[in-house]
């Protein structure tokens, strides 16, 4: 591999020698923190005034501060094991880290600042980071994962509708940024999940790998496509309900299919992958959801959108934190136990914002409070089991 040599990699802040570093243990901190001011906000302890107002802060922060920086932790990582090329680190990365930091800082105290400014910072971190990931591999030509630009591009886009929804006050295009950025992440799971999953299966449960059925992976994935394609264009308002459904339904039915053949029940003694199971079943749940609520049933769009957010989201971005600070800090692939109390946690908070809601109404800020708890008391302990793995150097002397 084309890496700085151990006696550079040694000079460098073991933090900033891999970008799942810096971005898994300050992301995951900065949901904790994000996510217990919500609940404090609800429930009328404080009184929180960021930037353009408490609502969008929310949506806007779990999907485009605290995913976005995952996913990046994620890709700049992973870049180098594609290509064999060095990936972001050092000053470059520390460049990237303080832009996410100051994004989410303008936001959170950004009352009266100017929209353009914050918007400026904001928006400036996909694409910077998409340069990055795309460097290595137009250099290498690695065509197979090159669709993740465009997919960081169209993130980008969705945090672009939402600022133009707040400079013009227009609160329904600050809700369709947030909603396709919600399409968005949940077709990168989609994909992510179904190229990962299957191995991680095979080599964790020691049986063989279960091959991919070709028609059925790009029939789920391209229902998922269609599915952003008609929110994102605002297309599906022209379509009768019943056909929306049915497309969801199908969308719902072909991704549980991909989730049955990869038999989670094997999977019950190892923590890594029970949960990631789980949190892709969270994928066709949150479809059916959707698929209900468009024939007619009585469920709310926060409903089904947070078995998408709070279950999938929540749950795998957890899980996923957990095996590569593991696997990429050169450490063995086996948490500490007490972090199967967070995937538990983090479920519990999925099933408290969504099930317990919609069947207990009457009793919403229990509810609400419940899965607050959860997500923070989840990633409050991600961020403590695993800041000495994130902020210390592999303990194999290698690089990164």
């Amino acid at each position: 591999m084309q890496i700085t040599d151990l006696a550079t990699e040694q000079k460098l802040l073991p933090l900033l020698r891999q970008a799942f570093r810096p971005m898994f243990l300050f992301g995951a901190a900065f949901s904790a923190i994000a996510m217990l001011l919500w609940g404090l906000t609800l429930a009328g302890h404080i009184q929180l005034k960021p930037f353009a107002n408490v609502l969008f802060w929310h949506s806007h922060e779990m999907l485009l501060g605290f995913v976005s920086a995952i996913v990046i932790g994620f890709l700049l990582t992973a870049v180098q094991n594609w290509t064999g090329l060095r990936a972001p680190h050092g000053k470059s990365l520390l460049f990237i880290s303080l832009l996410w930091l100051a994004g989410r800082l303008l936001l959170l105290f950004g009352d009266g600042l100017s929209l353009y400014l914050v918007a400026a910072v904001d928006l400036s971190f996909l694409p910077v980071c998409a340069y990055l990931l795309a460097v290595p591999l137009i250099k290498t030509g690695q065509q197979r994962n090159l669709f993740f630009i465009p997919v960081l591009l169209l993130l980008t886009a969705c945090n672009a509708l939402m600022y133009i929804g707040v400079a013009t006050q227009r609160y329904d295009l600050t809700q369709l940024g947030s909603q396709n950025a919600v399409w968005v992440i949940t077709l990168l799971m989609a994909i992510v999940g179904g190229r990962v999953l299957p191995m991680f299966t095979a080599n964790g449960t020691q049986t063989k790998k279960v091959e991919a059925i070709v028609w059925l992976d790009r029939a789920a994935l391209a229902s998922l496509w269609l599915i952003f394609v008609l929110h994102f264009f605002a297309l599906s308002k022209y379509l009768p309900p019943l056909a929306i459904s049915s497309l969801f339904a199908l969308s719902a039915l072909l991704t549980a299919l991909r989730c049955l053949r990869w038999k989670i029940w094997l999977t019950v003694k190892v923590p890594l992958l029970w949960s990631l199971h789980l949190a892709y079943w969270c994928i066709p749940l949150g479809l059916a959801l959707y698929s209900a609520r468009y024939a007619g049933v009585n469920i709310s769009n926060s409903i089904a959108l947070h078995a998408l957010t709070a279950g999938a989201m929540g749950s795998m971005i957890l899980s996923m934190m957990a095996r590569v600070s593991l696997g990429h800090s050169g450490r063995l692939l086996k948490p500490k136990a007490i972090m199967s109390l967070a995937f538990l946690l983090v479920l519990a908070a999925a099933v408290s914002r969504t099930l317990l809601i919609w069947l207990w109404p009457a009793q919403t800020m229990q509810w609400l409070w419940l899965g607050v708890g959860g997500w923070v008391l989840a990633y409050i302990l991600y961020v403590l089991v695993y800041f000495p793995v994130l902020t210390t150097p592999r303990p194999d002397g290698r690089p990164g």
